[in-house]
């Protein structure tokens, strides 16, 4: 059985959210609901709509045991529900096709238009550096992953993203092709105690100037 959806407004969920390291061990999301929680963040705009981001959800509590090591001890690594690591992909641009077909086989664009794009991507993304491509999918990435958190917290989970871990270790434990990398991980569960609340700065120290 999957958690009914909230019928929160955005705002009220974004002042929701908090990070959460103490889960209860006990309770497990079902897969077609992680499923669902992670499909509906890749709706997250991308670069070109390449959707450069790929997962993998470790739920075996071995698996999770071995992550812990590689993600400097981090106890929710263990004990939350799942932990969602969210993948970069350097060579976003070979699913193109795939991607630009769809789109014309919904009816989103004309044949003329899927055959331009296609061949803009083939002709730029290809050329870039390392380091672009790189960047470019880890800032997708990045915006997938707050989606993600977002939809989660729609649904009674808690979360909590870690950049604290060995991504070389992390590569190598799951057998990582040279094209993807790993960005971040996201601890998903319910939490056994609540999140140590934080604070911002203030607008005006953030907010440069209105141009």
């Amino acid at each position: 059985m999957t958690t009914s959806v909230s019928t929160k407004s955005l705002t009220e969920l974004i002042n929701e959210r908090h990070s959460v390291r103490k889960y209860d061990a006990n309770y497990k999301i079902p897969k077609e609901e992680i499923n669902d929680i992670v499909k509906e963040a890749t709706k997250a705009p991308s670069s070109s709509n390449l959707q450069p981001w790929r997962f993998i959800v470790i739920e075996d509590q071995e698996v999770k045991k071995e992550l812990r090591t590689i993600a400097n001890n981090q106890e929710q690594v263990e004990t939350a529900s799942a932990v969602i690591a969210v993948i970069g992909d350097k060579e976003m641009y070979k699913s193109v096709e795939k991607v630009y077909r769809s789109a014309f086989e919904a009816g989103y664009l004309d044949e003329a238009s899927m055959s331009r794009l296609i061949e803009n991507t083939n002709k730029t993304y290809p050329f870039a550096s390392e380091e672009i491509l790189k960047n470019i999918a880890s800032f997708d990435a990045g915006l997938v992953s707050m989606q993600l958190m977002l939809i989660a917290k729609d649904r009674g989970y808690d979360t909590v993203p870690m950049g604290g871990f060995s991504k070389e270790q992390f590569a190598k434990k799951f057998d990582l092709p040279e094209r993807f990398f790993p960005v971040v991980l996201i601890a998903i569960g319910k939490a056994a105690a609540p999140a140590h609340h934080t604070t911002r700065l203030p607008l005006d120290d953030v907010l440069i100037d209105y141009i």
